[in-house]
């Protein structure tokens, strides 16, 4: 039994959420974090605001990477290539991004998460 009520509820909507919708809802938090810490970039404490928002987008992606780079996979070869690809770009842009911090490095990703985001919260027919 659930101690919490919380508990039992957030139990109740992962197993009602699939995973599309999950990975779907991770991409738009991290692009949300990220567009924060963009228009917010003179504001004080955005050093840690940018940091929290770039490894959060950075663990998102890892774990797609490794989900993308098992052998059973499901997904069409050659778009897992693809995305795989792309999850490359979002390290390095994330990487430059950690060493010299702008504001306009952060929009490629925001559009990247955003766009993933959608194509995911899409239903295949």
């Amino acid at each position: 039994m659930f101690r919490d009520p919380r508990d039992a509820y957030e139990s109740a909507v992962k197993a009602s959420t699939s995973n599309r919708e999950i990975e779907a809802t991770a991409l738009s938090k991290a692009a949300r974090l990220l567009e924060e810490c963009r228009d917010a970039w003179s504001q004080p404490g955005h050093s840690q605001r940018l940091e929290k928002a770039l490894r959060y987008n950075q663990r998102l992606w890892t774990l797609f990477q490794t989900e993308l780079a098992r052998p059973d996979h499901e997904m069409l070869p050659e778009l897992r290539l693809r995305l795989l690809e792309l999850s490359a770009f979002v390290d390095k842009r994330t990487f430059e991004s950690i060493a010299e911090p702008r504001p306009d490095k952060l929009q490629i990703l925001i559009d990247i998460d955003r766009n993933i985001a959608a194509g995911l919260a899409t239903r295949p027919e």
